[in-house]
């Protein structure tokens, strides 16, 4: 039997993915455009709909990048809210381990999961900089070697509220006046959380909500590996996508755990067109308006960590190196790059193989995991990738929002399912029973 694909719907957030100057772009903070894409998922039978998290502004050179949509609302109250125009369809929401305490996120992903009926996923995220933490009244308070550290107390601690409630302690029996046989009382002690007391819900309807680990550092591969049901990750192409599934399934024995008990689901966006000429074409024009002149000299700064402002986006690249003594220009997006001199070498190298303006070579440098073709092409290479172990699945990152994942659930998810590798229909109600029933 084919392995079974897993999907998800990423709700474009603050990166210049979504095309927010199209004519049918709509709102990012509308309910009504979360309840559009979350309604097109479930009509999919998708696993889950995916929220990042923005927990301040991004800046460019001292101002508001404004050049990418701008705002994201909280999470949880956005997912509490579609739980209730969905039946189905998984919730999953990105909290930092971070910013926040294990004992206020416990309470809001299990709020979550009886809300839904169990149907609630945690990111967890360690939040990169002190710029994010200046928001907060510690500050940025942890060195990166640091952040895992709490993230796995913060995680196990979170768990343990999640199983202090007995699985039979909720009685509710009317005639003997019984409400509950004993609550949930915790003690933790640790070197980042030394809490007790009792937890305010009892066990929830998945036993524990769905863990979700995004990132694809040593540390968090480790991580992902020990600790979560998903890792959500960035790899691209078909080779880089085998390296990363090999290197991560590897890792679970370590910790007891089987293959199949770590899902990996990379971000990926897609173009379809009745042709595959001219799906590319669509693709081509998205790029261009996903990288603006503005927005190539910005990712070009973010490298090179100087003012190039003066320079033309279509013309080349500069010949001054970067600074890597120099502060960021870019505050609150995470920086992949740890090498500026190193990344400006190879972009050198790949704008004069190619002849490619700064723009070009932008657009070549930064686009991720792209499925361009016809509807059926498209659902056979997300199958190859799949049944190679490239991915259990894929995050699709439309670029229109809210209706950019129609097409995709109404044209190519049939496909998928002629193949018989998708789904024809929901079998189970949890989000646990999504991903891990055959």
């Amino acid at each position: 039997m084919p392995k079974q694909i897993k999907l998800a719907a990423h709700f474009p957030g603050v990166n210049n993915t979504t095309v927010w100057s199209d004519p049918r772009s709509g709102s990012q903070i509308d309910f009504a455009s979360f309840e559009h894409m979350a309604r097109t998922a479930e009509r999919g039978k998708f696993d889950f709909i995916f929220l990042a998290e923005g927990l301040r502004l991004r800046e460019h050179a001292g101002k508001i990048l404004d050049s990418d949509v701008v705002g994201r609302p909280n999470t949880t109250t956005v997912l509490a809210a579609l739980s209730a125009v969905t039946s189905r369809l998984g919730l999953a929401g990105t909290l930092s381990s971070t910013f926040n305490e294990p004992y206020e996120v416990a309470r809001q992903v299990s709020t979550l999961d009886h809300l839904s009926g169990g149907r609630a996923a945690w990111n967890v995220v360690t939040s990169p900089d002190a710029f994010t933490g200046q928001n907060f009244r510690r500050g940025g308070f942890l060195k990166r070697e640091d952040r895992y550290q709490r993230a796995e107390e913060f995680l196990t601690t979170v768990r343990e509220l999640w199983d202090s409630w007995a699985p039979d302690a909720f009685v509710g029996d009317k005639k003997q006046g019984v409400f509950v046989r004993e609550v949930g009382r915790f003690v933790h002690s640790g070197p980042q959380f030394d809490i007790e007391g009792e937890f305010t819900l009892p066990r929830t309807p998945q036993g524990q909500p769905i863990v979700i680990q995004a990132g694809d550092s040593d540390e968090g591969r480790e991580f992902a590996a020990k600790s979560a049901d998903v890792i959500f990750s960035r790899h691209g192409t078909l080779e880089d996508g085998q390296a990363f599934f090999t290197d991560v399934k590897r890792r679970l024995a370590a910790y007891g755990r089987s293959y199949e008990d770590l899902l990996i689901m990379p971000a990926a966006t897609f173009v379809l067109g009745d042709t595959e000429e001219e799906a590319h074409e669509y693709a081509r024009e998205i790029r261009y308006q996903q990288v603006r002149p503005a927005t190539a000299i910005q990712f070009l700064e973010q490298v090179w960590r100087r003012d190039l402002s003066e320079y033309d986006a279509d013309g080349p690249l500069p010949e001054v190196d970067p600074d890597p003594d120099a502060e960021p220009l870019t505050w609150g997006r995470v920086q992949h790059d740890k090498d500026n001199l190193e990344t400006a070498r190879k972009w050198r190298a790949l704008a004069e193989e190619k002849k490619l303006s700064i723009r070009e070579l932008v657009i070549e440098a930064t686009t991720r995991q792209q499925f361009i073709g016809t509807p059926q092409q498209v659902a056979h290479t997300v199958n190859d990738y799949v049944q190679s172990d490239a991915a259990d699945g894929f995050v699709l990152v439309p670029h229109l929002t809210p209706g950019g994942l129609d097409e995709f659930a109404d044209k190519v998810v049939p496909h998928l399912q002629e193949l018989g590798v998708f789904r024809a229909d929901y079998t189970g109600n949890t989000l646990r029973e999504h991903l891990f029933s055959q």
